[in-house]
């Protein structure tokens, strides 16, 4: 396979991974698995993988530093924490909008606030967009059930704040792929699993193991760990823009999935705010901007083929 073929599948992969993500966590809820024990079993699967290998290779001095644990702590507990709680409020619709749709918008907002990054056209375009969807959406809601947001909605939400900051933290502090994610996994498990063992609730007699298997391979190891590589390596053979833009749309296609799978409804409501919140997230203009560039540079090439295409 070429390396294009390759990165394609690839986003794919992750595609499947990611919009799996959305229906079995929201299984969860159905299946009676608490956040709190989804969350331990997740970071005990994932620290009990990757631990051993970081000792085999003799690469653990990086985790002794701060930048580590502070992603492990925003990236790690608190997202997952509030990610997995609001599944047990709010249908599958809802995270794609006010978790995936927000993700970019609060990375924007969280690069600005912690690193003075100035907003492009684009965020400014993405912003405006989605706040339409969002005010349009609830003023619907309201209308049909007088509450125009729920607690899972805030949740997700502030889900989003945190995996936003955690975005530009990493991309701040110039962590390696496997460094960032190996680190997060295992000081999600250090901080995490001593609280959970003495001092929070936990529900493992409310759901069959078989539940529980299913849930602790797919988020403990698929979520965790293949994603994580299969989108990195999307990344390096097709760009950040390609692959971002296209594993964006995973989200979305689960909410509408789970309208036939987990038997959710879908309202007038939830379309505008899915369909809102999918152009801010996807931003389209870029794409039909990058086509009119590479168009005018073949035009350019054609009427002086001595230019080379580096060149032009």
């Amino acid at each position: 396979m070429s390396s294009r073929m390759q990165g394609y599948l690839f986003v794919v992969i992750t595609m499947c991974i990611w919009g799996s993500f959305t229906i079995l966590s929201r299984l969860n809820a159905q299946w009676h698995i608490s956040a709190w024990d989804i969350v331990a079993l997740r970071f005990t699967i994932g620290f009990c993988i990757l631990m051993p290998i970081l000792i085999f290779r003799r690469e653990t001095a990086f985790l002794w530093k701060k930048e580590p644990f502070i992603l492990g702590l925003l990236g790690g507990v608190a997202y997952c924490l509030t990610a997995y709680s609001a599944f047990h409020y709010v249908p599958a619709a809802h995270a794609a909008i006010f978790l995936n749709g927000c993700i970019p918008l609060c990375t924007a907002v969280a690069g600005f606030f912690l690193f003075k990054q100035p907003f492009d056209k684009h965020i400014w375009l993405s912003l405006v967009i989605m706040l339409a969807a969002v005010i349009g959406m609830s003023v619907l809601m309201y209308e049909q059930t007088h509450v125009a947001f729920s607690f899972g909605d805030g949740l997700f939400f502030l889900a989003a704040i945190w995996w936003g900051t955690f975005t530009v933290l990493l991309k701040q502090w110039k962590l390696s792929a496997w460094q960032a994610m190996s680190g997060v996994a295992i000081w999600s498990a250090l901080i995490y699993l001593p609280l959970y063992v003495c001092f929070l609730p936990k529900h493992w007699h409310d759901a069959t193991v078989m539940h529980f298997m299913i849930q602790g391979v797919f988020h403990g190891i698929f979520v965790v760990i293949v994603a994580t590589l299969t989108y990195i390596a999307a990344i390096e053979r097709l760009g950040a823009f390609k692959a971002g833009s296209i594993v964006t749309l995973a989200p979305f296609i689960a909410a509408l999935l789970a309208v036939p799978l987990l038997n959710e409804p879908l309202s007038g409501a939830v379309v505008v705010g899915l369909v809102g919140m999918a152009i801010g997230a996807l931003q389209p203009w870029r794409w039909i901007f990058r086509k009119d560039a590479l168009e005018t540079q073949l035009e350019q090439q054609k009427l002086n083929p001595s230019v080379s295409k580096d060149e032009s």
